[in-house]
């Protein structure tokens, strides 16, 4: 079975070799045919209903799974159609692929995308819904929005201008990528020349494709630690599931059974009430209810999850806060990862809580990231999204980049547990946690430090003046000294 899988999917670099060779005989045509990498078909042309031709390839591509690629076209009409599809297993979890484009170079990056993936350019402010598969390149990606929006722009123009001046930037925008408005778009021998091969400057972008079904890629370059590259997965929703068709619609849903799951996945103990409060959504303003869960971890403290989700524009946000009183001491935590093992320990780090990785110069300040309870392997993906996010959004110089890149990498080699690394956890209100895996043995690779908060710290928490004791005679002094003020002001009236 293995052989004739390797036989049917050979990569695609062997294919362009065989069709090479088969040119090449003399009489122009293959031996025998089922040994042809490029299988015709006569199929129905949609548009004419003409017969025209399908090309079928079967193929694999490096580091990603085999796929059928598929080319119609029909000579009676000029319509021509190219699509891509899985010819794998269906993946157990969803990916989120993401490249960042800081050079001409990575306009030639080669893309994979799924019928069900999602398309975004957070820049451009542009979303390309679900649609049919394609294997093509970052530039081939730009150049089908602006035919797939500029078709259409005419009649915008005259219906609706403001959808058509929106519409208008993100083609200009996607344009000044390509640098389609330049006048040295031919080479000394008339040759068009591609958007990679222009001399020109290019404004950085980001292009994320989001795929429930796994089944989308994006060219990394040299290996999986290109600073520029990042992808992580993610568990589908029974929405998702559904819309995939490996769950029934009909069957009863178990989501009233998630938070439970979701906290013994976790190691999690809780009552099952959960609190609402109404508010607003920080980022589109409409009604949104803010969930509250109160829980417990094993060997820890009591904590506060805090969900946000709106309906209306899908913001989300996820919090969590201490349930507990003030700890007299802060804690230091300190672990030392020395293989892939170690990822999958839980980690709480608060609002209050600082991370550092001394071996890649890594420090976070307090209150980056806010709270969060993931993984050691969640919140390294996050510190990798939210740096590589903004630093390569801010438009900083080249030479900046450069390092930058290669802090990436080595943040890259450490998710990878490459090497030998140090996770320094420290939290002044000692309301973070890493989890312990001997416990409640000692951890052999996890030190515990409680040390006092120096005055600086306690003043920056707030906790020089607060009083928790004793205030309700403070309150009755303050009262008392009120009032001959109040009757002097009557006096004077």
């Amino acid at each position: 079975m293995s052989n004739t899988k390797e036989q049917l999917f050979n990569p695609i670099g062997d294919l362009v070799e065989k069709v090479s060779e088969d040119k090449r005989e003399d009489d122009g045509t293959v031996a025998d045919e089922e040994d042809r990498p490029v299988q015709e078909i006569e199929s129905l042309c949609m548009r004419c209903r003409e017969q025209g031709m399908t090309r079928m390839m079967l193929t694999s591509i490096p580091y990603f799974r085999e796929v059928i690629i598929m080319s119609f076209r029909c000579e009676h009409c000029g319509f021509s159609n190219n699509e891509i599809q899985s010819a794998g297993m269906i993946r157990p979890e969803g990916i989120v692929c993401t490249i960042r484009c800081l050079g001409r170079e990575d306009l030639d990056r080669q893309v994979v995308k799924s019928d069900t993936c999602t398309v975004e350019i957070p820049e451009f402010e542009l979303t390309i819904p679900p649609f049919r598969g394609q294997l093509t390149t970052v530039e081939g990606l730009l150049r089908d929005v602006i035919a797939d929006l500029g078709s259409g722009q005419p009649l915008r123009r005259i219906e609706n201008e403001a959808a058509y001046n929106k519409i208008q930037g993100i083609i200009d925008a996607c344009k000044e990528v390509l640098a389609d408005d330049e006048d040295e778009n031919e080479d000394t021998n008339g040759t068009v020349l591609k958007a990679s091969q222009k001399d020109a400057p290019m404004k950085p972008f980001t292009i994320r494709l989001d795929d429930p079904a796994g089944n989308s890629f994006i060219e990394f370059r040299g290996s999986m630690t290109d600073p520029r590259w990042n992808m992580r997965t993610y568990h589908r929703t029974r929405e998702q599931n559904i819309a995939l068709g490996l769950v029934n619609p009909d069957e009863e849903s178990e989501s009233p059974k998630a938070p439970e799951t979701e906290e013994a996945e976790a190691g999690l103990e809780g009552d099952d009430e959960i609190y609402v409060f109404p508010g607003t959504c920080s980022s589109c303003g409409h009604p949104s209810d803010t969930k509250v869960k109160k829980t417990s971890i094993p060997y820890f403290k009591e904590i506060l999850i805090y969900s946000t989700n709106c309906e209306k524009c899908g913001y989300r946000d996820n919090e969590v806060k201490s349930g507990s009183a003030i700890s007299p001491q802060g804690k230091r935590i300190t672990l030392k990862v020395e293989d892939r093992e170690d990822l999958s320990r839980d980690v709480l780090k608060s609002e209050t809580g600082g991370l550092a990785i001394p071996e890649i110069d890594l420090v976070l300040q307090t209150g980056t990231l806010g709270g969060r309870f993931t993984t050691l392997e969640g919140i390294l993906d996050q510190i990798y999204e939210e740096l590589s996010t903004k630093v390569f959004a801010s438009g900083d110089s080249r030479n900046q980049n450069d390092a930058f890149d290669h802090f990436l990498r080595k943040l890259k080699a450490v998710k990878n547990v490459e090497h030998p690394f140090t996770v320094i956890l420290d939290d002044p209100l000692a309301n973070s946690y890493l989890q312990n895996l001997y416990a409640p043995d000692p951890d052999p690779n996890m030190e515990i430090v409680m040390y006092d908060r120096t005055w600086e710290q306690n003043e920056e928490l707030g906790l020089n003046d607060m009083k928790v004791e004793g205030y309700e005679q403070d309150a009755a002094n303050d009262a008392n000294a009120a009032k001959p003020d109040a009757k002097a002001e009557e006096a004077k009236a």
